[in-house]
């Protein structure tokens, strides 16, 4: 059990990827995870309604050399999730069952911006929008995210 004077063993890992303080001790035992840490994704909002995030092109680019199809959907899967998260609340899950993305832009440099936002918040469904945009706020590809809420399995 944590407390909210000892800092959990991601601490560090929340605050470079830029999670609120008030989050803390909601992820303070999980962190955001690896593939979040590795393709560099910082939150810059975080609530169920509207989740915004950054992502930089460097590092998750395709063989091309433009932002890999994928990358767009693990920035996408990761602001519906923790945006299902958040709703779905103490002792219950969000757990993603369907994901699908349209691709409109291309892009071979800079950052790109994620901004999730809720289209359905049920008591046992989610649904959210992600957007991707550019430095310039061109719409790069479309994201829509389901996830079942249930209760959280014994620990």
């Amino acid at each position: 059990m944590m407390d909210n004077f000892t800092p959990g063993p991601f601490a560090a890992e929340l605050v470079a990827a830029g999670v609120p303080e008030e989050m803390h001790d909601w992820l303070g035992r999980y962190g955001v995870g690896a593939l979040v840490v590795k393709m560099g994704i910082r939150f810059l909002e975080m609530s169920p309604e509207r989740t915004v995030a950054t992502m930089p092109v460097e590092g998750n680019t395709q063989v091309a050399g433009i932002l890999h199809g994928g990358a767009h959907v693990v920035l996408a899967e990761t602001l519906g999730s923790f945006a299902a998260g958040m709703h779905a609340g103490p002792g219950r899950q969000a757990l993603g069952i369907e994901v699908g993305a349209t691709h409109h832009r291309a892009i071979s440099g800079g950052t790109v911006t994620g901004t999730c936002t809720a289209i359905h918040l049920g008591r046992t469904l989610t649904t959210h929008e992600i957007v991707m945009t550019d430095g310039q706020g061109r719409r790069l590809s479309t994201a829509r995210i389901t996830n079942l809420i249930r209760e959280n399995a014994a620990e």
